[in-house]
């Protein structure tokens, strides 16, 4: 078993995508149950929906960029068995030049789950948990979880919680069975309030609760926003101007990979009204700086 040791220089890449799926393994298995997959292929109109970890390394080789990769364990709520975290953490240390492996563990499962993340980052050396409270079945704000969220805040290491709007399970009766309400960013805002050590990304422009994410953002430094799974040309105005103003530092590129090409992401982008001074910030420093490969910054707000 190889651990993972990350080796991505900010240097020599030109962005970090911090919203990357592995939704297929090795051996073939998928993260979700198939009608899922199917529904959000349809959805999201992506095309190739299930590259495995090697394919995706390269690609982000090609592309100059690395990527933080990860899948959902939502074994409970699915009955479906998930794509094992410690497998991609051992791959990706092959990759560990374009790669950075994030864990997922089932917050349903209590004791395993917490067991399961000190393993992960002790031993496999994944560098950040994603969480998906609508997938998972699970609402973040439950002080049943809390002893989930201190053992992440001991380890270190950043969460990633997926915010609004659902594409999986998009088109299909009942939603799959998933409730949206489960990502709202306010029950996010409980998390950041009662553990102020531990770094919460809010993942996705979190419509149609944009506005309370960026309220809490302004309001917690501890708070982030990704702004995967949209093209930058559908984000809300007021999160750009929020970014612009409030939160600089504390805005992650992201694409949701392989649903949004970063290539036609960052075309989008170019023509979104993000100050100009923060574009770098936006792509790859503000990560670089969340995940500990350059030291912290804090850069001025725009008057």
């Amino acid at each position: 078993m190889s651990r993972y040791e990350c080796a991505v220089d900010p240097a020599h890449v030109s962005a970090i995508d911090i919203h990357t799926h592995i939704e297929e393994d090795s051996h073939g298995h998928q993260s979700m149950p198939r009608e899922f997959i199917a529904a959000s292929e349809k959805y999201f109109r992506s095309g190739d929906r299930t590259p495995r970890l090697e394919a995706i390394a390269q690609r982000y080789r090609d592309w100059g960029m690395a990527a933080v990769v990860f899948t959902v364990d939502a074994e409970t709520a699915l009955h479906h068995a998930p794509i094992s975290s410690e497998e991609i953490a051992e791959q990706a240390a092959d990759h560990a030049d374009v790669l950075i492996p994030f864990g997922s563990v089932d917050p349903r499962k209590s004791e395993a789950a917490i067991e399961q993340a000190r393993t992960l980052v002790h031993d496999h050396g994944v560098m950040g948990f994603k969480f998906h409270p609508s997938l998972q079945d699970f609402d973040p704000s439950d002080e049943n979880f809390y002893p989930l969220w201190s053992a992440i805040t001991e380890l270190g290491v950043p969460a990633l919680f997926h915010t609004g709007q659902n594409g999986i399970g998009a088109g299909m009766r009942g939603g799959g069975g998933i409730k949206a309400r489960l990502s709202h960013p306010m029950l996010l805002d409980d998390v950041a309030a009662d553990f102020p050590d531990l770094d919460v990304i809010m993942a996705h422009p979190s419509v149609p609760w944009q506005e309370e994410a960026n309220s809490i953002a302004t309001h917690k430094t501890n708070v982030h926003i990704d702004l995967s799974g949209w093209s930058p040309k559908y984000f809300p105005d007021s999160l750009v101007r929020a970014t612009n103003r409030f939160f600089p530092d504390r805005v992650l590129f992201g694409t949701d990979y392989p649903l949004i090409q970063p290539g036609a992401w960052l075309k989008a982008f170019e023509k979104r009204e993000f100050r100009e001074d923060i574009r770098e910030d936006i792509l790859k420093n503000n990560a670089a700086h969340l995940l500990g490969l350059t030291p912290r910054e804090n850069p001025g707000q725009e008057a």
